[in-house]
């Protein structure tokens, strides 16, 4: 009897901490990191008892919602790379499938809390430069078969998918509902390669990214 207890406790710790994720992931991304944690609690359909059982404070909550998205996020880059054999129809699958690119960008962008706590990660740090590594690899593939114009950079798009999935809030709610999709599209369209206005300034490396999460992180 004992020795069948365990797995079940063991799985329903899991599934409360899933639940727990979710239900915050879901809250913080649309309004704020600062949201009562007796609300998360609820939203869990957990107790708050159980909510601090599995993370003690706010901080920890958000770092596990952190890792969580990244993985998610690279996971799906690279299942989808490995699935589409042509990397234009990859790039554009994976950035207008992958939903828990807004989770990133939106704790990335608009928490300065998350994005400070996120930035001191080590196992996020890591999970962002191997999907940065993904995304550049089927940047790359795509422009030296022709479907990408040559002078944008995989942090190029990575600028403006922050823009693109801050989202928008004073529109109405299908307005909001479509707007990252909508303006990913558009986006994609100027990525392709064919006659256009030329770009002023550089391509966005890696290396900038990572300055900028550097000043964050001190």
């Amino acid at each position: 009897m004992t020795t069948d207890a365990t797995p079940r406790l063991r799985a329903d710790a899991r599934r409360n901490r899933d639940r727990i994720i979710s239900a915050a992931r879901t809250v913080f991304t649309e309004r704020g990191t600062e949201v009562p944690m007796e609300e998360i609690a609820r939203a869990a359909g957990v107790g708050i008892g159980t909510l601090y059982r599995r993370f003690p404070d706010r901080d920890s909550l958000i770092t596990a919602i952190g890792r969580d998205a990244f993985e998610r996020v690279l996971d799906e880059a690279r299942t989808i790379g490995e699935r589409e054999p042509d990397p234009w129809r990859a790039l554009t699958s994976f950035l207008l499938r992958a939903a828990d690119l807004r989770t990133v960008v939106r704790f990335s962008m608009l928490s300065q809390r998350a994005r400070a706590i996120l930035a001191a990660d080590p196992a996020v740090a890591q999970t962002r430069d191997e999907l940065l590594e993904v995304l550049d690899g089927l940047v790359r593939a795509a422009q030296r078969n022709g479907s990408i114009r040559p002078d944008v950079s995989s942090g190029d798009i990575g600028v403006i998918l922050s823009i693109v999935l801050q989202g928008v809030h004073i529109v109405p709610e299908d307005v909001r509902r479509d707007a990252p999709a909508r303006y990913l599209t558009l986006m994609l369209d100027g990525l392709q390669a064919k006659p256009g206005t030329p770009l002023p300034g550089r391509p966005v490396t890696n290396d900038d990214l990572a300055t900028v999460h550097r000043v964050v992180e001190n």
